[in-house]
């Protein structure tokens, strides 16, 4: 079966898990006893296809099938976070959690704890490539060609003995660094920097939304399948969560949340022009048709309405009907969450005025938020802008990084958005200073790039 159908049953699980109660350890009181029945005890990890924040908004595949479930059984939803699948069955052992959210592999290792219930997510490793008539379509033809993958990785020790099935040939290039990620290889290959690299299919699914110029196409492992598991005990659960699984309700939903997070582009709006050259003012000064909106609400913001409007440009390119994949609307591309904690209703979000003013408020709150750390106004600024795009708690997580490792926690270039950019990789995202997760620092690092390059064309600086 496919990921889709994984996350149905699994989402399932934990619903069923919590109104059962199963899983969990014997409540010694009636009111413990009700409050196992009316919450939902699920535990996942931090990760691209499971849970991260974004823009200050709970995101995530797995989670937001935890959260629908939740919510159709009438379940206050309680989500922790391990560090891995070993401290995440610890859980499910010692009764802190009902479910594990996330896909565990159906291993003979774990038979004897857990159940693997609903319906299987399938992945396996894929060759990342350039796109097009050249792409290669057989493993015979990786003699002789060049493949980048981190060292001592799953993906390098299957190279290897594929290699020797070949009978040698590949050139297997085994990188050792310690704040890269399969997430930077695949950025490498995009950008022509590397030809090959080696990933699992669902985080090569998720790129190519990011990079569909990619081809994913050529397998390069068997299958590994893995399911949403609970405690051993649980029988009954694990039949209700199959049963689950089978809904046509749950594959209607899941489909469409499979869609938003593995097939919907992420890249921002685009007119075919490259970012500078679409980064223009006209002959008479007029930057967009919004300008007067820029100018009657930078006050709100605390910075010049050009940056304001750079800002817009990075975000929409200056088009009022874009939404993103996330759900973020708009010039400003406000996320839903974001209008409705400053008191404006979606609607009012989709108003071009009104989604200025809401972005103005959201800049001027988050100035506001770094005076203290970051004092020199030239260089806050980028990280307000960081923050608008990625959202101040990945950024606070960053600072607190760059202190830790010997950065300087005040600049931007080449210390914070470096320490950024770890909050890809389990070390960082894991580590006991960062408070907000899993974090893909690329699109904000490049996103003040951007800002930054708009506002020099727009004050004619160069």
């Amino acid at each position: 079966m496919t990921k889709k159908n994984l996350y149905i049953a699994c989402a399932t699980a934990v619903m069923i898990i919590s109104a059962a109660g199963c899983g969990k350890k014997a409540d010694t009181t009636k009111s413990a006893e009700a409050n196992a029945r009316d919450t939902l005890r699920a535990v996942t990890l931090y990760g691209p296809t499971t849970y991260f924040d974004y823009r200050g908004q709970e995101m995530g595949y797995e989670y937001e099938n935890v959260k629908r479930f939740a919510s159709d059984e009438g379940l206050v939803l309680k989500l922790s976070v391990a560090n891995n699948v070993a401290s995440m069955l610890a859980k499910l052992d010692s009764g802190e959690a009902d479910v594990a959210a996330y896909p565990v592999p159906r291993i003979d290792e774990y038979s004897d704890r857990i159940l693997n219930c609903g319906a299987n997510e399938v992945t396996h490793q894929v060759l990342v490539q350039p796109g097009g008539k050249d792409a290669l379509t057989d493993v015979t033809q990786l003699i002789g060609k060049e493949i980048y993958v981190e060292k001592d990785s799953k993906y390098h020790y299957r190279l290897k003995n594929l290699d020797d099935e070949l009978g040698g040939g590949i050139v297997i290039h085994a990188i050792s660094r310690d704040t890269l990620i399969s997430e930077d290889l695949i950025e490498m290959v995009h950008s022509g920097e590397i030809p090959f690299t080696v990933v699992d299919s669902d985080i090569a699914e998720i790129n190519r939304s990011y990079y569909p110029d990619l081809d994913i196409g050529m397998q390069l492992s068997l299958d590994q399948a893995g399911s949403w598991a609970v405690g051993k005990d649980n029988t009954a659960l694990a039949e209700r969560i199959n049963a689950w699984s089978a809904s046509n309700n749950t594959t209607t939903y899941t489909k469409s949340l499979y869609r938003k997070y593995f097939e919907l582009s992420k890249t921002p709006s685009s007119d075919g022009t490259d970012f500078a050259a679409g980064a223009s003012v006209g002959r008479d000064g007029v930057i967009s048709m919004f300008d007067a909106y820029f100018q009657m609400y930078s006050e709100l913001c605390g910075y010049d309405w050009k940056m304001l409007a750079a800002i817009c440009f990075a975000e929409s390119r200056f088009n009022p009907a874009v939404e993103s994949w996330a759900g973020a609307k708009g010039l400003m591309q406000i996320m839903p969450s974001t209008a409705q904690a400053l008191g404006y209703t979606l609607q009012e979000a989709a108003n071009p005025e009104l989604n200025i003013k809401i972005g103005a408020i959201l800049i001027g709150k988050l100035n506001e938020s770094l005076k203290k750390r970051i004092k020199n106004p030239k260089e806050r600024i980028k990280f307000v802008v960081a923050s608008y795009n990625s959202g101040l708690g990945h950024i606070s997580d960053a600072i607190a990084l760059a202190e830790k490792y010997g950065l300087d926690p005040e600049l931007w270039e080449g210390n914070v958005s470096e320490a950024v950019l770890w909050k890809s990789k389990p070390k960082y995202f894991n580590d006991p200073v960062v408070r907000n997760g899993y974090f893909r620092g690329r699109e904000t690092v490049d996103f003040v790039d951007k800002v930054l390059t708009a506002y020099r064309i727009y004050t004619r600086e160069d």
